[in-house]
């Protein structure tokens, strides 16, 4: 199906363009988020008829993001989760969760589909989260994913905390069997006979 661009389309065009895309890209998408005409010649006449008008619009849309994402951009955020041991979250965390945690701070509205996750994230630890406000504005924040407040503290300053966990339980085992063998837990003192 052939469409008139109303705005910037991420991998298709900018504004004005007429594309051809998928049908069902067409009507899902484009046509009810009012980001494409379906170009036929009637369209085609109210465009060029309204084009300034549009390109007004989106150049204002495009400032008032721009604003916004001044304020966002390079925010962080701590998101308190529960995971396993090996920092495996038990769940993940999804564009909905990010854009809660931004809302949730103030200043700026982000909705769920505004944040760019290629796939959801499902470790502890500090991520990097691209958010789309508007076809040429995006921003990056950061987010601390911690089991704990504290948790969160030590990975903000850079402590892997998992690998630092596991070094602790080494520790802790490698001082356990020295005890043993220096005679520690199970030795009795005193002259052994043998039988």
């Amino acid at each position: 199906m052939k469409v008139i661009l109303l705005e910037r389309v991420e991998g298709w065009g900018g504004l004005g363009d007429v594309v051809n895309v998928k049908d069902g890209y067409a009507r899902n998408y484009l046509l009810p988020r009012s980001k494409a005409l379906r170009a036929t010649s009637a369209n085609l006449k109210v465009f060029e008829g309204q084009r300034a008008d549009i390109e007004a619009r989106n150049a204002k849309a495009k400032a008032a993001a721009e604003k916004s994402g001044e304020n966002l951009d390079g925010t962080s955020y701590i998101l308190i989760r529960q995971a396993g041991e090996s920092g495996q979250l038990y769940g993940s965390v999804a564009g909905r969760d990010v854009a809660d945690a931004i809302n949730a701070e103030g200043g700026t509205k982000v909705e769920r589909a505004m944040v760019v996750l290629d796939k959801p994230i499902k470790t502890l630890g500090v991520h990097e989260v691209k958010v789309r406000l508007h076809a040429e504005v995006t921003v990056t924040v950061t987010l601390n994913i911690a089991r704990s407040q504290d948790e969160a503290e030590r990975q903000a300053r850079g402590e892997n905390v998992i690998s630092s966990q596991f070094e602790e339980e080494r520790m802790a085992a490698e001082e356990a069997a020295a005890d043993l063998l220096e005679g520690g837990a199970g030795s009795i003192e005193g002259n052994y006979v043998e039988a």
